[in-house]
Order: C-alpha cells, then structure tokens, then sequence
C-alpha cells in the first residue's frame, strides 16, 4: 500500500520539478539567452516564456539598459600639449540583434573603449589646445559617429558620446591662467586708460566753457566800465564847464585805482601783492595817469591834423 502512494507522489514532484524548469520570467529592459544543446535557441523577451527542460539552457542575462563607459584619455594636442580627456559614452543594445550582440564580443566594454582610444587620439592632434575646448563637442560627434559604425554590425546602438572634462598638464594650466590674468589686466589698464581720456577731454571741454564765459563776462564788464566812465564823463561836463576831458579822465582813472585795491584787500582767495602806496608813490601813480592822458590826446590831435592836411 506504501509502496503504491510513492510512486504517485514522486511522479507528481517529478512534474512539478519539469514544470518549475519548463517556465522562465523575463523582467522588462532584458533579454535571456536559451541554448538547446549548446547552440544557440533563442532569445526570451521580457514576460512568461517556456523551455525544454533539460534540453533548452538559460545561457546569459542581457541588460537591454542603456549603459554608460567612462574612459580616461592621454593625448597630445597639435600645439604639442598633452591632456587628459574624460569621454563618456552611452550605449545599448540592440533588441534585435541580441544575439549578435552577446556571441560576437567576448568583452563589449573593452571593444568600445578601443575604439574610442583610437576616435580620440585621431581627432585631438589635429587641433591646438584652445581649439579642443572650444571644439570638444565637435569631437564628441565625431566619436560618436566612428564608434557607431563600428560598433552597428554587432548589435550595439551608441546612444550620445560626451567630453565631459579636458584636464591638460598642471604647468600649462598654470601658464593658461597667467595669459588670461595678463590679458584682463591689460584690457583694464585700457578700460581705465581710455576713461582718463575721456575725463579729461570733459576737464578740458568744461575749462573751455569755464573760460569762454569768463571772457564774456570780463568783456561785458569793460563794456559797463566804458559805458560808466562815458556817463560820468558827461555827468562832469554839465556840473563844471571848466573842467577839461583830461582832468576828468584823471580823476576817474584815480577813482578806479582806489576801488581795485580796495577789491583786493577784500577778496580772501588772493594772494599777498607788493605794490608802492606811500604819499610819493602816489604821486607817481597821478604823475602817470596825467602823461598818459597827455600823451593820448596829443596823438589824437596830430591825428586829426594830418586828416586836416590830407583833406586839403
């Protein structure tokens, strides 16, 4: 009777044992590898699948992901400087070529990282140092194009090559970072030198100005002293008949001479001034004035003499 309930019972673990080997969950973004008797069977696709027990054979796990290579370059530039490059590459692989993809490289990293040695130290010597930083996206298309021909026939997809970082020698980082000092304190030595320029040319265009009305106002006011002295010219000649033009012209010379140096004594912002004002300095100051009129009024009358005799 023992014997009866075994056999039943080791069939149905038996069953239960093909059953659990027969069935095969896929998770999504992989692919399995089944090999029947070695050789390849298929590829399992995300989901429920189902294989010969025994027969068929889960070979490999295939990440459908993308996934990234970050590789470190040495390379030398046209303007021979050696630099560092970081590339990062984004790759995946093909879902229809999962197959291509596992049995044709024995190592997939190490094949791109190849190529990608090779791209580079193709493209970077072509070009000087400050063209690699200003072209490294052109140089990561480049790559990126290279590597995914290359890289096509065996079911990878190169997603995105980047240079994510140009790290050159420490000495000509060094050397780049005084040529950029020195090129910014020249441009602000010319910034700097070029305002100067400016304030003065507005110094000298205000010092103008300051002088042009000065002169305005100096000729203004020798116009109102003309203007005065001929008013008080003929104020004098209506009071007193008897006093000559000469006479009043000394006396209000003599007038403006006091009213100056009363202006000078008066005004703080001047400086000290030596000038003879004894008893016997002004005399000669007078004696001056009276020549001076003299001396005028004597070329005006030869003046008009000689108009007199040209006339006859």
């Amino acid at each position: 009777m023992e014997e009866e309930l075994i056999a039943p019972i080791v069939i149905g673990a038996i069953v239960l044992l093909l059953i659990f080997k027969a069935v095969i969950m896929v998770t999504e973004q992989t692919a399995y590898i089944i090999e029947r008797f070695g050789k390849f069977n298929k590829a399992a696709k995300p989901g429920l699948g189902f294989i010969i027990p025994f027969v068929d054979r889960k070979a490999a796990t295939v990440n459908l992901r993308v996934q990234q290579l970050d590789v470190t370059i040495e390379t030398k530039t046209k303007d021979d400087v050696f630099v560092n490059l970081q590339v990062s590459v984004q790759y995946s692989v093909k879902r229809e070529m999962v197959k291509e993809a596992y049995y044709s490289l024995d190592n997939p990293k190490n094949q791109i990282s190849s190529y990608i040695f090779d791209d580079v130290r193709a493209e970077v010597p072509k070009l000087e140092l400050d063209d690699v930083f200003a072209k490294k996206d052109d140089i990561a298309v480049a790559v990126q194009r290279n590597i995914a021909m290359s890289m096509e026939k065996y079911g990878y997809n190169i997603v995105k090559a980047l240079i994510t970082d140009i790290d050159p020698d420490h000495k000509v980082k060094e050397s780049m970072n005084r040529i950029n000092a020195a090129k910014r304190e020249r441009e602000a030595a010319l910034e700097e030198a070029e305002a100067g320029k400016i304030r003065i040319v507005k110094e000298a265009e205000a010092e103008a100005e300051a002088k042009r009305l000065s002169g305005q106002g100096i000729a203004q006011q020798r116009l109102e002293i003309v203007r005065g002295f001929k008013e008080s010219v003929a104020d004098f000649k209506k009071s007193m008949d008897t006093v000559t033009h000469e006479e009043i012209m000394q006396f209000v010379l003599m007038t403006q001479y006091f009213d100056t140096i009363k202006d000078i004594g008066a005004n703080s912002k001047n400086s000290s001034i030596l000038m003879p004002h004894s008893p016997g300095g002004m005399r000669d100051v007078q004696d001056q004035i009276i020549r001076g009129t003299f001396i005028g009024g004597q070329i005006g009358k030869d003046l008009g003499d000689d108009n007199a005799s040209g006339g006859e």
